[in-house]
């Protein structure tokens, strides 16, 4: 399976920059023929699953966009743990480090490889459109359109100034076309406006269409509410709140997803459902994660001969972090300790197939390989964030903080406390999933949690690599 799916994603990587007008030279005996792949419903299918195939590399949501580069810039690891830890620079947002600069360069050339494979598969189905069955044009279409707003929007959420103060300023192309010419970066606002365009145009397709309802393996594609979830986030970095709670509230009352039960963690270490699976709006599946998450000789999250790469921090921090909780599940149940050093526990994922309802679980069930894109909760935060008025936002975030088994805050709270808390919960909820620097960078926030620099919008701005700007005059 692997084979077929590189063979034909080797027809996607067309250029190993946006600006880069160097061609990948392929073996035409080690690959199907374009014109054979697209020639079909199954390849459409097919490359599609490419697009995934590459979203979950390392150089995106299988590391940097997740639990690697974006957390450690959002302070989630401590540099002092270990001696020789790898990442110093990229914890103390230098990026111009020499450990920061190959995780950025690798985040803009794989995600831009990638939207070039979206970019193919949507010149191509114009064409082929006579192959499809029932709603699998749309669902295809509107997939393939999805996955590229999802990542010029990360993109442009790192490599882009903030909304609020700076939406004329250049940030980064938008890319809807497949070739390997410069183009000249969009400003903010263009590049959001342009990201809700897309969304609209895979909201329309998508709409009535997603077996989403019957399918729980559709949380691992972009599907109809993913498309929604996304649309609360681009509405909410540009500031429309009555249209981010209007998308977020559909995601909410869909009733498709449910906040995580305690006894969900409860489980036995092989069932225990690490990352909250009911809430998963839209999921990644990470075929080897093991590789360097728990199981290599340097690994993330587990102990071993070398300690370079660990990412965690010590019990005290986590305590702080939980708000020296002894009930708040993801501290009782997601950090743990290996011979007096702690790690958040999200990604030691087994899975052992059982018999629910006289049936044995399938693929569709497993537990682990999974990498959270967007959860259920960060659409209560959004609500709770758009409310009308305090008190109202707080319902919102008590539900959330009910299902954590942390006590509700009663009402009569000030605005100013109810962000506060908002904050304090993503701080806890997507620690080691990549949000929190996002949140942080559009809120402009003075100070990140264990750090202690002072930081303005300069900070929070990553820079485009060095391989871009040579092929790409169009930045100044």
């Amino acid at each position: 399976m692997k084979t077929k799916i590189f063979a034909m994603l080797a027809l996607f990587l067309v250029f190993s920059g946006v600006g880069c007008k160097k061609f990948l030279e392929v073996d035409p005996k080690s690959t199907m023929g374009e014109d054979q792949i697209f020639s079909s419903e199954v390849g459409f299918q097919q490359a599609l699953i490419g697009l995934y195939s590459q979203m979950a590399s390392r150089q995106l949501y299988g590391d940097n966009l997740t639990m690697g580069f974006t957390s450690m810039i959002a302070q989630n690891y401590s540099p002092t743990i270990s001696s020789v830890f790898s990442f110093k620079q990229t914890v103390a947002l230098n990026f111009k480090g020499t450990d920061a600069i190959p995780l950025i360069s690798g985040i803009w050339t794989q995600a831009y490889t990638t939207i070039a494979g979206a970019n193919n598969i949507l010149e191509k189905i114009e064409q082929k459109q006579g192959v499809f069955t029932g709603d699998n044009y749309a669902l295809v279409k509107g997939e393939t359109i999805g996955l590229r707003a999802y990542l010029h929007f990360d993109l442009l959420r790192l490599f882009g100034a903030n909304f609020a103060t700076n939406p004329g300023k250049k940030s980064i192309p938008y890319r809807d076309e497949l070739n390997a010419l410069s183009k000249v970066p969009s400003t903010v606002d263009e590049v959001s406006a342009m990201i809700l365009a897309d969304l609209k145009i895979a909201e329309a397709l998508m709409k009535g269409k997603d077996p989403i309802r019957n399918n729980k393996s559709r949380r691992f594609k972009m599907n109809y509410y993913a498309i929604k979830a996304l649309q609360a986030r681009v509405y909410l970095f540009r500031g429309d709140k009555e249209n981010a709670a209007a998308a977020a509230t559909e995601v909410v009352n869909s009733g498709v997803f449910t906040l995580a039960k305690s006894d969900q963690l409860n489980a036995a270490s092989g069932r225990r459902d690490r990352t909250f699976s009911t809430e998963q709006v839209f999921a990644i599946r990470v075929r080897d994660i093991k590789d360097w998450a728990i199981d290599n000789r340097e690994p993330y999250f587990k102990l071993s001969n070398s300690n370079r790469n660990y990412l965690t921090r010590t019990n005290a921090d986590f305590l702080r972090l939980y708000e020296n909780s002894s009930t708040d599940v993801r501290y009782t149940k997601l950090i743990e300790a290996e011979a007096q050093t702690y790690f958040c526990t999200k990604y030691w994922q087994t899975w052992i197939a059982a018999n629910v309802d006289g049936k044995l679980e399938t693929e569709a069930d497993r537990l682990d390989q999974t990498v959270p894109l967007m959860r259920l909760s960060e659409m209560y935060y959004i609500l709770a964030e758009t409310a009308a008025t305090a008190d109202q936002g707080l319902i919102f975030l008590n539900l959330v903080r009910d299902a954590r088994v942390i006590p509700i805050i009663p009402a009569g709270i000030a605005s100013q406390r109810l962000s506060d808390e908002i904050m304090k919960e993503y701080q806890k909820d997507f620690y080691a999933e990549g949000q929190l620097f996002y949140y942080y960078k559009r809120k402009l926030s003075t100070r990140m949690l264990f750090s202690t620099k002072n930081l303005t919008e300069a900070n929070y701005i990553v820079p485009v690599p060095e391989n871009e700007l040579e092929f790409n005059p169009n930045y100044n």
